[in-house]
């Protein structure tokens, strides 16, 4: 049902363009970016993106205080933009921790029960040469990570989730 409305008298409509007069909006920059503010339906909570017991649950928000601090946004759409920064950011670190945590897996894979690797440089390939203790590490790694491709898919999904961290929005 559509509502009715009675036209506004000319004294009225006087004082509502005298009262008008004198609010222009916030003045200072703080107070146009708590106005920009102020459609926003759902706030950034940085709690709801936090992994349990894997980050605290501050992480997220001081990527997004550094990232406001940075680049300043003026409005509610740079805000947003802002935040997915901080999102994307967040995403590159979870990326980094889970492939240190495959390549620990893949080293544990290679060492023996005495804590020594079992997987080092043959005799006969570096008879004539002097190996590092890096290079042994590698082929530890090498054979750790052949030892668990073939036991999971894991390596090909981290590749294929951080490789899409990396390049595609996601939603929030």
């Amino acid at each position: 049902m559509p509502k009715t409305t009675k036209p506004v008298s000319e004294r009225r409509l006087a004082a509502n363009r005298a009262n008008a007069a004198h609010s222009t909006g916030p003045r200072t920059p703080e107070g146009k970016t708590r106005s920009s503010r102020n459609s926003r339906k759902h706030g950034f909570a940085a709690a709801k993106f936090a992994v349990v017991r894997l980050e605290e649950l501050d992480s997220l928000e001081n990527l997004r205080a550094d990232a406001i601090a940075t680049y300043r946004p003026v409005n509610s759409q740079e805000l947003f933009a802002v935040e997915r920064i901080s999102l994307a950011q967040l995403s590159l670190l979870r990326c980094a921790e889970l492939e240190a945590g495959l390549h620990t897996a893949a080293m544990n894979e290679t060492v023996a029960p005495d804590g020594l690797p079992a997987n080092l440089l043959s005799d006969d390939l570096t008879r004539d040469i002097r190996v590092s203790r890096s290079q042994n590490r590698s082929l530890c790694l090498a054979v750790g990570f052949e030892r668990l491709v073939g036991k999971s898919e894991a390596w090909n999904r981290d590749g294929r989730y951080c490789a899409c961290q990396a390049t595609a929005p996601r939603s929030a």
